[in-house]
């Protein structure tokens, strides 16, 4: 148990030491690091390191080479991943039958595997370093220090990758100085909101009470979001560290950690980096010797959307339903169980370290005017690259997009990208040189968010894709408040109409008032945002709610009733394979002779159009 800074400082250095020895191979020893994130495990990474431990084993390497899990490598459409140090050779799309090969060869053998390369689709040429990748070359880890690079089982290794320096810096300083720093830094809320966190750290410093709260908020429920899971599975002493520094700012000893229950991984690696912080003697009592106290606790959420917002989180954390509370008081003044908390997401608090370890300076020279730092984004949908980036704050959305997103899959032309999830908006193709900040994004009629961001190409219906998000916000409405409880539900029966080829041009109208209403008058922010999918899309793609309304037509052939799938009589060869996979009998037609699909029976399933080898059939 380290007892003072020096103790803590000593073991530091020799913590370094070793993972730089590690990762240099001066130990005398190669290490294979596998992605240990959630969707390299569900991709087998975890049978892969099972099978690469057997053949170390078998051919008795265990002096010659060690073998462990590290967080989220971030380009998960090419995971598993495996690494090899000291060569620093990446192998993408690993599978369990690789890894002979992988050791054998690379192992044992010293060379490269070249089939398990990553190639680059621009230029076709192989590269075995991470870096040389241009999915990674506009990135600047901060948020995901040591993510991908430590094994998160190991407080050993965080510690050799900076773990707890901010820590020890922060107390040495009074806890105004703390929150002046974090002030000067110009961090902003990463959850959302974008509000000013040294600002939310003052409030709560302010106030005078027997007993204060810090909270973790890692309830992210937008959908295709897995920023803070990622984080808490890479780095989750990142995240208690800035815990830590946020309850000796504002005098408190004890943080909650909110996380939903379905990140099984995260929680697992949070539960053993709190107990090895407490075995050391960095969670406790009397922290280093320096006097102050600090114990973090942990609480299950249940899935609820709602209670993202803070209010309704720490309802939940005190056992009431997850419903937001009226505010004023704001949770700085009266919080968990009344008392002054501060509530922070994941990727907030993992920030706070680096700017209490390279100072505030460092960290507002990145990003723009008034947003400083990095972003953490989980980019998915319509696009080559899916994964989690994360990017100096002023990056356009053509760079992400185009440079590290690798454009939109089988040459199919951009049309929007939602930022924000379900309380964001689309941006267009007009927006590709916008820069990406807080302020920006709103201007624009999106937000920033947790920090989502789907591509949507010529094939999505954006009409469809707000009906989608305002199913979503149906379902997760606490229903609390008049104007989010009913305002949706109409918002969504008039998008229904619309889909299925009944609305009216009155429709449209009844879209605007209905959103002004539910954005100014509902309680939290879930209803205050929940009509931005609809006012963005009606003002970017308004002519899309028009053809479905007047010419009864989806443009992208995505709307069942408003679309059918037609037989061009000249490609087809009447072959008889999409009426032999027709489950509704629509389609007759003698063998070798052009095939009829019956619009009446048709259930627009599309398997005929995927099992046509002629590509005779085409939704119109």
């Amino acid at each position: 148990m380290l007892k003072n800074i020096a103790e803590f400082t000593e073991r530091v250095d020799e913590c370094t030491v070793r993972l730089n020895s590690k990762i240099s191979g001066e130990n005398g020893k190669r290490a294979i690091v596998l992605c240990g994130g959630t969707g390299c495990l569900s991709s087998n990474s975890g049978e892969i390191k099972k099978r690469f431990e057997e053949l170390i084993r078998e051919f008795k390497y265990e002096d010659k080479v060690t073998v462990n899990h590290a967080g989220c490598f971030g380009f998960c459409s090419q995971g598993p991943f495996v690494k090899i140090y000291p060569e620093d050779t990446l192998y993408r799309l690993v599978t369990v039958e690789n890894v002979d090969e992988i050791f054998h060869t690379d192992i044992m053998g010293g060379n490269i595997v070249k089939s398990l390369l990553y190639e680059e689709p621009s230029t076709g040429e192989k590269t075995a370093k991470q870096d040389e990748i241009n999915f990674y070359k506009k990135q600047e880890r901060i948020a995901l220090h040591g993510c991908g690079e430590i094994n998160a089982e190991d407080i050993n290794e965080a510690l050799g990758c900076d773990a707890f320096k901010g820590l020890v810096k922060a107390l040495s300083m009074e806890r105004q100085e703390v929150i002046n720093e974090v002030l000067a830094s110009g961090l902003r809320g990463r959850g959302g909101g974008g509000f000013p966190t040294g600002r939310k750290w003052q409030f709560a410093y302010d106030q005078a009470s027997d007993e204060k709260y810090v909270v973790c908020n890692g309830d992210e429920g937008d959908p295709g979001a897995f920023m803070d899971r990622s984080i808490l599975e890479g780095n989750p002493l990142a995240v208690i560290e800035g815990m830590m520094i946020a309850g000796y700012a504002i005098g408190a000893e004890n943080g909650y950690f909110y996380i939903r229950a379905e990140y099984p991984i995260a929680v697992n690696r949070l539960k053993i980096a709190i107990q090895q912080a407490k075995d050391e003697g960095l969670l406790g009592k009397n922290i280093l010797g320096t006097g102050f106290n600090f114990d973090i606790h942990i609480r299950l959420g249940a899935g609820a959307f709602v209670c993202g917002e803070e209010t309704a989180l720490l309802n939940s954390i005190e056992g009431q339903r997850g419903m937001p509370r009226p505010r004023p008081p704001f949770p700085a003044v009266k919080g968990l169980w009344q008392k002054p908390s501060i509530i922070n997401n994941v990727e907030t608090l993992a920030c706070v370290p680096y700017i209490l370890r390279n100072g505030a300076e460092k960290f507002a020279s990145i990003g723009t005017d008034k947003s400083k730092g990095t972003k953490v984004f989980a980019l998915g949908g319509k696009i080559n690259n899916v994964g989690l980036v994360e990017i100096p704050m002023g990056t356009t959305v053509r760079e992400l997009v185009y440079d590290i997103g690798g454009g939109i899959p089988n040459g199919k032309t951009f049309k929007a990208i939602q930022t924000g999830g379900p309380s964001g908006g689309c941006l267009t193709e007009k927006d590709l040189d916008a820069p990406i900040d807080f302020d920006n994004l709103v201007s624009l009629g999106s937000m920033m968010g947790s920090g989502g961001a789907i591509v949507m190409d010529e094939d999505n219906c954006m009409v469809d894709v707000a009906k989608f998000y305002m199913e979503f916000i149906c379902d997760e409405s606490c229903g609390k408040c008049t104007p989010c409880r009913i305002g949706t539900k109409r918002m969504l029966e008039i998008l229904t109409r619309i889909t299925e080829g009944n609305g009216t041009m009155e429709d449209l109208d009844e879209l605007d008032e209905l959103s002004r209403i539910v954005k100014e008058n509902s309680l939290c922010g879930l209803g205050q945002t929940s009509a931005n999918p609809i006012i963005s899309t009606l003002k970017n793609f308004r002519e899309e709610y028009i053809a479905h309304i007047v010419d009864k037509k989806c443009p992208a052939h995505v709307c069942k009733n408003l679309m059918s799938y037609v037989i061009d009589e000249e490609k087809c060869i009447g072959c008889t394979l999409c009426a032999r996979n027709c489950p509704a009998t629509a389609i007759t037609g003698e063998p070798r002779k052009p095939h009829v699909i019956d619009q009446t029976k048709c259930i627009k399933c599309g398997l005929c159009m995927s099992s046509c080898r002629k590509q005779a059939i085409s939704r119109q």
